[in-house]
């Protein structure tokens, strides 16, 4: 199967990993980003895999190792990332195979995989670490928030449930301002109505 410069974007279908009698797969010199699907290794009759030329990143599937009829391999020119497993064929394919991606590291490469990988996965780590905190430190706020309603609620709420002096007072007070707003509104209304039939009688 040839697709090959045929302007692909988008990410290589996790389905085409269930083509398990596919011989050839050339994908190269297209848009494609993303992963290679994890089950690569699914794809038993692969000879020839061929992505190069592409923006796919991530690492390696380990489980292409198994794919012992595998003899073409072409990574080139894309953004892979971590070490290049070691299992199988994959210590008899050339250093072309793998060119021009700058985070690949292993055999048979000439950058070994060392401290400057372990810094990078350290900083992934961190960056966990700190999703991590943030996502606590929100569940913290919304804790406080909702402790913090729960008290004032339940403190006002349970005192006038239990202390019926207060309960009674409370009522009482509320009962004298509606009143008062009640009263206050019905003057007011009343000597508004009165100022405009005087009106009314001036304008007559």
């Amino acid at each position: 199967m040839d697709l090959s410069e045929n302007n692909l974007v988008g990410s290589i279908p996790k389905g085409i990993t269930l083509l398990n009698g596919l011989h050839s797969l050339n994908l190269s010199n297209n848009h494609l980003i993303g992963e290679l699907p994890i089950m690569m290794g699914n794809m038993r009759s692969l000879e020839s895999f061929d992505v190069s030329s592409n923006q796919l990143s991530g690492t390696i599937p380990s489980s292409m190792s198994v794919l012992t009829s595998l003899s073409q391999l072409n990574l080139s020119h894309n953004n892979f990332s971590g070490p290049i497993p070691t299992a199988n064929q994959f210590s008899t394919y050339d250093p072309s195979s793998y060119a021009d991606n700058p985070y690949l590291c292993g055999s048979p490469l000439p950058k070994k995989c060392g401290y400057s990988n372990k810094v990078h996965g350290s900083s992934d780590f961190e960056d966990d670490e700190d999703s991590r905190k943030d996502k606590l430190e929100k569940w913290l706020f919304y804790f406080v928030v909702a402790a913090g309603f729960a008290t004032g609620f339940w403190g006002v709420i349970g005192t006038l449930w239990f202390k019926k002096t207060w309960r009674h007072a409370y009522f009482r007070r509320a009962e004298d301002v509606a009143d008062w707003i009640y009263v206050t509104t019905a003057i007011r209304k009343a000597k508004l109505k009165k100022w405009m039939m005087m009106r009314n009688r001036v304008n007559v």
